[in-house]
């Protein structure tokens, strides 16, 4: 098996191409047979290229195997149509307990900090270089993101935004010009419109009868990750990048609930409005039953597919959600999945997973997967890939969105952080408590919970 160890090695440390350092063996070899399992969390038929990238990859290795002299078969288990995330978490965690996990899982990179704890994952920059082609093309931010404390642990999949939105034919409406419409992501991203701005237009949209009262400003309809865009938005921080710790910003918390409390005050935003069908809500989106609103970047298929949006660009404009204050910024959040690679098998077969998640983050095979699920791509130069480049949804959001993508932190504790704070902004939002008392209540549990783990500000 010399053969086969030098072509593993040469793989995973990314030095393709110098082939002839080892030379072939010219004594005959025994077939190297390998099966390779992936699960996918949170996927469907649009997102198969999760796994099929990865039996894509399967195909050019054994192929680079065969001109090397080697008889490399590798079988790909695939697996993506779990109960939603919770089944996919749960089945996981059964097999891991069984000790039957799937090689690679793809899964939300909030599962680094508790999987890598419990030894479920093995850092991925032991198999392969970051520093060579493909992966030295990836986005620094996503890179860091798939990282925890200091050891790169997996390799982003795709990536994604969290946009503000807003309907193009209403802002006419309300007095909008073209040149306005145009400049708007520009005065987002520059701090000229704020999410006030966002209330002021949804009132009048409203007052003009062009939507229903409480449809001005229509956010997401349950708990979700890009709520925390708001706080950032009101300058507040997530984590401490020194400490690593987590932190609680006092008075961006408050501005946070205050701002969701002034929506419902001013008539724009339903107080009974958390909870509301995640149907109902994308066809009320797509149709221009809604003023202004934020969703995610993968909402594109879905607006222009089933809700049977026929002209998105000319119904509606997109930018970065807007800075609440001069203590704030325009901002958005992504939440990449990963590919990880577990503890299943032995070294050889680490080696192997984590060179087919390089070979599937190339940009011609991960930009199928971003086409076709109307997802972000992970690499600089997926930009120069003609599918890509094509797409003018790909290449807008790329360019305006994901530089000034930020994430949740990969923090153990970060889960009760996240609880603390959607208990607080439900309160402050529906009235049983005002943003004042709701922030006190948060710090309270924060601290009791957390201790030394949170810096309160």
């Amino acid at each position: 098996m010399l053969v086969f160890k030098s072509f593993l090695k040469r793989f995973a440390l990314g030095i393709a191409g110098v082939g002839v350092s080892f030379g072939l063996s010219l004594t005959p070899v025994m077939a190297k047979d390998i099966t390779i399992q992936v699960w996918a969390g949170g996927s469907n038929v649009n997102d198969s290229y999760r796994v099929d990238a990865i039996a894509m990859a399967a195909d050019i290795l054994e192929k680079e195997a065969a001109i090397l002299g080697e008889d490399l078969n590798i079988t790909v288990e695939t697996k993506y149509d779990f109960d939603g995330w919770g089944g996919f978490k749960q089945a996981v965690t059964l097999a891991a307990e069984a000790n039957k996990a799937p090689h690679i899982v793809v899964t939300g990179h909030e599962d680094i900090a508790p999987w890598s704890q419990s030894g479920l994952i093995r850092p991925i920059e032991n198999y392969v270089d970051f520093d060579t082609w493909p992966l030295s093309d990836l986005f620094e931010n996503l890179v860091g993101i798939a990282s925890f404390e200091g050891t790169i642990y997996g390799v982003p999949q795709d990536a994604e935004s969290r946009p503000f939105f807003a309907w193009i034919p209403h802002l006419k409406a309300i007095g909008y010009s073209k040149a306005d419409i145009r400049a708007l992501p520009g005065k987002i991203l520059s701090g000229k419109y704020t999410l006030y701005d966002v209330l002021d237009d949804a009132k009048k949209i409203q007052d003009a009868g062009l939507v229903k009262p409480g449809y001005g400003f229509y956010p997401r309809v349950s708990k979700g990750g890009d709520y925390w865009q708001f706080y950032l938005s009101f300058g507040g921080e997530m984590s401490d990048s020194k400490s690593g710790k987590l932190v609680f910003d006092r008075s961006a918390m408050k501005n946070f609930y205050k701002f969701f409390a002034k929506a419902v005050e001013m008539g724009v935003t339903r107080k009974n409005h958390i909870g509301t069908p995640w149907d109902q809500w994308y066809s009320e989106v797509a149709s221009g039953k809604a003023g202004l609103w934020h969703g995610g970047t993968w909402h594109y298929s879905r607006y222009t597919g089933k809700e049977g949006l026929k002209d998105f660009f000319g119904n509606i404009v997109f930018g970065l959600i807007p800075a609440g204050d001069k203590n704030g910024r325009a901002n958005t959040i992504t939440h990449p999945l990963v590919y990880l690679v577990t503890n299943r098998g032995s070294e050889d077969d680490a080696q192997i997973a984590a060179q087919l998640v390089a070979i599937a983050s190339e940009p011609r095979i991960n930009t199928l997967h971003a086409i076709k699920s109307a997802h972000l791509g992970i690499t600089k130069s997926q930009q120069n890939v003609p599918l890509y480049a094509n797409n003018r949804w790909a290449s807008e959001a790329t360019k305006l969105l994901l530089p000034h993508a930020s994430a949740m932190p990969n923090h153990t504790n970060f889960s009760p952080y996240f609880d603390a704070m959607w208990k607080g902004l439900e309160a402050s939002w529906t009235g049983q408590k005002s943003p004042e008392k709701a922030v006190a209540d948060v710090e309270a549990e924060l601290r009791a919970n957390l201790g030394n783990d949170i810096i309160i500000r």
